[in-house]
């Protein structure tokens, strides 16, 4: 009798443990998650720890206010970088946290090590989300890290990130800034003529790399929010390419804007062929503007945006009079990343101004 006693209280003791672990994640339960590929990924009920895989995950995390969440980062986030505020505003809480991947290709046993409770990939990545899955053992949501401006993407981006990190007031507060935003910056020019359209050429733009004035884009993004007349828009070419110089030339467009992560290539450029420079009516009347750098792992949307408003005051400056530029960036830096790096950006010779070549 007292044999079959034991054996009852020892069946209900592993009932129990069974039963507690069943019930388990410290979390308090797990949920679903459709994420941007519409696979449905089952996550913790709170999620307490990320990391971000391939480019635009992080970016969009911090903009949601949830860099305390990153349990590890790619390699090029350890290091402060000015051109990618997100990461510069953040990074003491980024540089000493492992590294679990590069350029979007993920460290498994990294992962593993670290032990997030989801991985946040976006659609950049190198790998299959549900293969990184299967090798993790951990979650893998997928967002788009939009690339461009304000698309569908990037708000898809920030919803399904304020699920995921239950800041749903947070994501709903960010959607509507950026669409007030979008908005403000089209009702100010919709009704301009094309033919009060100064004619403008952006160069010095990086993709895959620097590039010296030859380096410029058609959509570019700070341009086409505000309806600018880009003459890259015309030769059928899309995004960042690089251009015959003697097109510029015939071109000569009326205000010239140089991205500061050119300039250096610029400078060696314009003292080789001073005369080449000059002869445009843009230097000659000195109208060449400034772009805070924003394309680094990607668009960076603060500055971006910060940039569209300085290009819409120096081009159309009877709608935005009322703008103040440098003003405008601390707003949306702040809205954004929760500070405003715009004097570290100026002292590290990044700000809105006009610039003289040869000076």
């Amino acid at each position: 009798m007292k044999k079959i006693v034991s054996l009852c209280l020892a069946a209900v003791l592993c009932l129990s443990l069974f039963a507690g672990c069943s019930l388990s994640p410290a979390s308090g339960g797990e949920r679903v998650i459709t994420d941007a590929k519409g696979r449905q990924v089952e996550v913790p009920e709170t999620v307490e720890s990320i990391v971000c895989v391939g480019v635009g995950a992080l970016r969009y995390t911090c903009y949601m206010g949830a860099a305390d969440l990153v349990v590890g980062v790619e390699d090029c986030e350890v290091e402060p970088v000015i051109s990618r505020l997100y990461n510069y505003v953040n990074i003491d809480k980024f540089k000493d946290l492992p590294v679990i991947g590069t350029n979007g290709n993920p460290f498994h046993e990294e992962i593993i090590k670290v032990a997030p409770q989801v991985i946040v990939m976006s659609q950049y990545a190198s790998v299959d989300a549900d293969d990184l899955q299967a090798k993790t053992g951990t979650p893998v949501v997928v967002v788009s890290g939009s690339d461009t401006m304000l698309d569908d993407a990037a708000f898809e981006t920030i919803r399904i990130l304020g699920e995921l990190y239950g800041k749903q007031t947070r994501s709903a507060e960010l959607t509507d800034y950026l669409k007030g935003l979008q908005k403000d910056l089209q009702d100010r020019t919709k009704d301009i003529p094309d033919s009060e359209k100064p004619s403008v050429y952006v160069g010095g733009v990086s993709y895959k790399g620097h590039h010296g004035f030859e380096g410029t884009e058609a959509g570019y993004g700070p341009f086409a929010l505000i309806g600018a007349k880009n003459l890259a828009d015309t030769t059928g070419q899309t995004g960042a390419f690089n251009i015959d110089l003697e097109q510029v030339l015939a071109w000569d467009p009326d205000v010239i804007f140089l991205d500061f992560n050119g300039m250096n290539l610029i400078k060696e450029d314009y003292a080789k062929n001073p005369d080449y420079y000059n002869s445009l009516t843009a230097v000659k009347e000195g109208k060449v503007c400034s772009q805070i750098s924003f394309r680094s792992n990607a668009s960076n949307l603060e500055t971006a945006l910060a940039d569209a408003y300085y290009a819409a005051y120096v081009l159309y400056p009877a709608q935005f009079k009322d703008i103040d530029p440098v003003e405008k960036a601390g707003e949306i830096f702040k809205m954004l990343l929760g500070t405003n790096p715009y004097r570290d950006l100026k002292e590290a010779g990044y700000e809105f101004r006009l610039i003289e070549l040869g000076k």
